[in-house]
C-alpha cells in the first residue's frame, strides 16, 4: 500500500474549494529569503517568477492581497527562541535591505504588509481581523518557504477557519525534500493544492 492510499483509505485529501471571497497571502517573499547567500536557494526564485502573474490577477480583479515579512527590533528586544534556532533572523530589520519585499512584487496602496517574528502569517499580528472585516472565507497562499512560513501560515489559516488553496508553483523552498514533502502533508490535511494558471481560472 503507498502512501497516499493510506491517506485515502483514512478519507484524507478532501476539496475544499473556493468560497465567496478570495484573498492573496504572499508571505515572506523578500530579498533576503530570495537569495542563496541569505536564507534562499532551491525553487524560491521560481516561486517569486511566478507570484508575478497571481499577484496582477488578484489586482485586476480587486481581490485583498496581504504581503508578509520577518521583522525584528533593532536591539532584537524581541526576539525570542525561534532566532536561537536559526540567529541570522535577527538581522531582519525593519530598515534591513534583504528584508523588503522583493521588487517584482513591491506592495501598493491597499495592501497590507503584515510584519512578524514568528513563523505564521497569522501568529500575533493583525491578518485574521483585517480578512474578516473584507469578508475573505478563502485565503490562496503564496511564498516562502514551503516547509516553514508557508506551512505554519496555512495550518493556522485553517485555524481560523478559512478555505486555503496553496499555490504549489509560487511557494518555494530552500531545498526541494522538504517541499515536496511539505506540499503532499498540507494537501491531505489542510488546503487544496493548485497550479497558478489553474487558480486564476477557477477565479475567472
Amino acid at each position: 500500500m503507498s502512501d497516499l492510499d493510506i491517506y485515502k483509505k483514512q478519507n484524507f485529501g478532501n476539496r475544499v474549494g473556493f468560497g465567496e471571497r478570495t484573498a492573496l497571502v504572499i508571505v515572506d517573499f523578500t530579498v533576503g529569503f530570495n537569495d542563496p547567500a541569505h536564507f534562499g536557494g532551491g525553487n524560491i526564485d521560481a516561486a517569486v517568477k511566478r507570484t508575478v502573474g497571481l499577484l496582477a490577477h488578484f489586482r485586476n480583479t480587486g481581490r485583498p492581497v496581504a504581503h508578509t515579512r520577518v521583522v525584528y527590533a533593532d536591539d532584537g528586544s524581541d526576539s525570542g527562541v525561534f532566532t536561537i534556532k536559526a540567529p541570522a533572523l535577527k538581522t531582519l530589520t525593519e530598515t534591513a535591505v534583504i528584508g523588503q519585499i522583493v521588487p517584482e512584487l513591491t506592495p501598493v496602496a491597499g495592501e497590507l504588509i503584515v510584519r512578524k517574528t514568528q513563523a505564521s502569517a497569522f501568529f500575533n499580528t493583525g491578518l485574521a481581523a483585517w480578512l474578516l472585516q473584507r469578508r475573505v472565507d478563502t485565503v490562496v497562499v503564496a511564498g516562502c518557504t514551503t516547509s516553514g512560513c508557508v506551512r505554519a501560515s496555512v495550518v493556522d489559516a485553517v485555524g481560523n477557519n478559512l478555505r486555503t488553496i496553496v499555490a504549489t508553483d509560487c511557494v518555494g523552498d530552500r531545498a526541494m525534500g522538504p517541499h515536496e514533502a511539505n506540499l503532499f502533508d498540507m494537501g491531505q490535511k489542510y488546503a487544496d493544492l493548485m497550479a497558478r494558471d489553474d487558480i486564476i481560472a477557477a477565479l475567472r
